[in-house]
């Protein structure tokens, strides 16, 4: 192994709330993290205009000016935030040892302790006047998006359980919901589907496939297709909602880390470790549940506090084991 190979305490994979969050209570802890961005500094929240359930912020925030402010005060305690994404790991199964991480398929780095926020990425349809209107009225989040269009008419995509439980709760707040599903069945639990089919100003298109959204700066309608009999027709919605799932951020760790049968990492009860000593996992990569900003951070938070007394235990054993070694050399 290269003399030259960095070694640090404490490597961040990822810059969402998690990952810049993690970061903040690990340098306040004298880790010393280095943060590695991935492709997407910020994460999610760059692509959303504005953040309003966000603690702290009582007139809401632009979500790419939140991350900013989170990354100044990880910066501010002594985390060094870079760009690049981790590309390879080599994790190492005992408890004390060195873990690597390849950044942009040429440098490699050794870390004491990993901590893994690379999120989980929302599926779209593929549409370009979707990905036009992303900000615009184009959201995958109902809980984070939904109150902008309280009184409004709006669309939402999906069949499984997460599109269910995020068109009934835009129901809540929204003048009319149109759920599409291109099947001609719901794949959500009888109780979703009953909780659905209970809410009046819920109208589920059946064989339907969403063909434009409509609207040059923000959504205006949507032009929708019945995939059995080819008809077309246009509504009036000012907000267009995606609920066909996630894809976490997990590729570089299969093998390695234990995840369930999506991808999504696997934690031990309430801590954020993995089945790695010495390596943690926070935010959206391995929350399936929730996805939200604040419960990232907080799980950020918890798996810096973890990192730290990880180490604090090995950094004990090693001076008991030497203890012992002096003794017996005496």
């Amino acid at each position: 192994m290269s003399d030259t190979t960095e070694r640090i305490k404490c490597l961040i994979i990822g810059s969402g709330p998690a990952g810049y969050t993690a970061a903040i209570y690990a340098s306040r802890a004298d880790l010393k993290p280095v943060l590695y961005t991935g492709m997407e500094p910020g994460g999610q929240l760059t692509t959303t205009t504005e953040v309003d359930n966000f603690p702290g912020y009582p007139e809401g925030i632009d979500g790419p000016k939140m991350m900013m402010d989170l990354q100044q005060q990880a910066e501010r305690f002594g985390t060094q935030v870079r760009i690049g994404m981790v590309t390879e790991v080599e994790l190492s199964k005992e408890v004390g040892g060195i873990h690597r991480a390849c950044v942009d398929n040429s440098t490699w780095v050794e870390a004491e302790t990993i901590i893994i926020s690379t999120g989980a990425t929302a599926k779209y349809l593929g549409l370009p006047s979707e990905q036009r209107l992303r900000g615009g009225g184009v959201s995958a989040c109902a809980v984070c998006d939904g109150f902008f269009y309280k009184g409004q008419d709006v669309a939402i995509v999906g069949g499984g359980d997460t599109a269910a439980e995020e068109a009934t709760y835009l129901a809540n707040i929204c003048n009319k919901v149109t759920m599409l599903i291109r099947k001609d069945y719901m794949k959500a639990s009888k109780a979703m589907q009953h909780r659905v089919n209970n809410t009046k100003n819920l109208e589920v298109r059946y064989n339907t496939e969403a063909e434009e959204i409509l609207g040059d700066q923000v959504v205006e309608g949507l032009r929708m297709v019945n995939n059995k009999t080819g008809e077309k027709e246009e509504i009036k919605i000012t907000g267009f909602f995606v609920a066909i799932g996630h894809k976490p951020n997990t590729d570089i760790f299969k093998g390695q880390l234990d995840m369930d049968d999506t991808g999504y990492l696997i934690t031990k009860g309430k801590s954020t470790k993995t089945n790695i000593p010495g390596v943690f996992a926070s935010g959206d990569v391995q929350d399936k549940e929730y996805r939200q900003a604040v419960t990232a951070a907080g799980t950020g938070c918890m798996a810096a506090l973890d990192a730290e007394r990880y180490l604090a235990e090995k950094d004990s054993h090693m001076e008991e084991a030497n203890a012992e070694e002096k003794e017996i050399n005496a």
